[in-house]
């Protein structure tokens, strides 16, 4: 407040720029006083989703914007990396991630996941591990790198707990509940929840994980083949949730919706799969979305090179095309 005081300009509109916001102590009050004055122009970046709750929501409730920054987009990492949108671009996105300072490295795992490694580490040690006094480091560990590798399947926090007891690691089911609540504050996971499509009701156990940046989680448990799958499903969350849609699980009697997204009064409907192999495949992949009777929009995305024809009314699309296109063409 002082260093405010004595840069301030009184014949010039004065712009405040607050970098981990959430490191001082009792900026939410430094905050509001400085908002009374009305000649300040005030931008701060956090690194926790709870920022703007609590004692900051009271003093500021109705007088800021909040944006979220989500790492790079395919579009954006081509942008930024001088790529075009081929095949081989897509594998180093799902590959690397879009974290923005790749445009500064040698394009390799040696280098790439030596340095996102490094920013794993940073982020656990100072938003999660100090941030919410956590002692019990080694657990927070395996707990992080079971949700990678098993990124997008149904979890529960017993289901979690029974594994890693297997693993001769103990702890309770609330602790792995409050474990993933500091990953999901800290931005590193974010959590989807289950929606019944026809009781239209939130489960309140088993949700699925992806991570907010996909070199990240390769960092963690490095880049297998065999994941792929994990990460195309991985990918298409993040580029929903970079259009701005509230993402769930759906479940219709026993069928699965990979994703129902919903942004004011419009519905997505999407079904993710490595590639439509055979005629069973396609039929589970299509059929699934055709269990919900309504008119909104319904696609199944894939790997695919080549695309199926609309079947029933439900589109299919490549997984490249899908991240390269405007929403409006959805």
């Amino acid at each position: 407040m002082e260093y405010i005081a004595a840069k301030q300009d009184t014949t010039k509109d004065n712009k405040i720029f607050i970098d981990e916001i959430q490191d001082i102590f009792r900026f939410e009050k430094a905050l509001r006083s400085l908002q009374a004055e009305g000649n300040y122009d005030i931008y701060c970046t956090g690194s926790n989703a709870n920022l703007l709750s609590g004692e900051l929501a009271t003093f500021l409730s109705g007088r800021y914007i909040q944006i979220q920054i989500n790492p790079l987009s395919y579009i954006e990492f081509l942008e930024f990396n001088g790529l075009e949108n081929k095949n081989e671009s897509l594998h180093k996105y799902l590959r690397y991630g879009g974290h923005p300072y790749l445009k500064n490295l040698q394009m390799t795992d040696e280098v790439v996941f030596d340095y996102l490694s490094n920013i794993y580490q940073t982020i656990l040690l100072k938003d999660v591990i100090v941030r919410n006094k956590i002692r019990n480091i080694s657990f927070l560990e395996d707990l992080s790198y079971f949700i990678a590798d098993n990124t997008g399947s149904l979890v529960s926090a017993k289901k979690i707990s029974d594994y890693l007891s297997s693993q001769k690691i103990k702890s309770s089911n609330q602790v792995v509940l409050n474990y993933l609540q500091y990953l999901s504050n800290a931005f590193l996971i974010h959590k989807v929840k289950r929606t019944d499509l026809k009781g239209k009701k939130i489960f309140e156990t088993s949700e699925k994980y992806y991570f907010n940046d996909l070199g990240l989680r390769n960092s963690m448990v490095m880049f297998k083949p065999d994941d792929i799958s994990k990460l195309i499903e991985n990918a298409v969350y993040n580029q929903l949730i970079i259009w701005g849609y509230k993402v769930f699980v759906g479940k219709y009697d026993d069928k699965e919706i990979d994703f129902v997204c919903k942004k004011q009064n419009n519905v997505l409907y999407v079904q993710v799969t490595l590639n439509l192999t055979n005629e069973k495949v396609v039929k589970r992949e299509f059929e699934n979305l055709l269990l919900i009777k309504d008119n909104y929009t319904k696609i199944v995305v894939s790997l695919d090179d080549f695309i199926v024809d609309s079947y029933k009314g439900v589109k299919h699309i490549n997984l490249r095309d899908f991240l390269f296109m405007d929403l409006d063409r959805l």
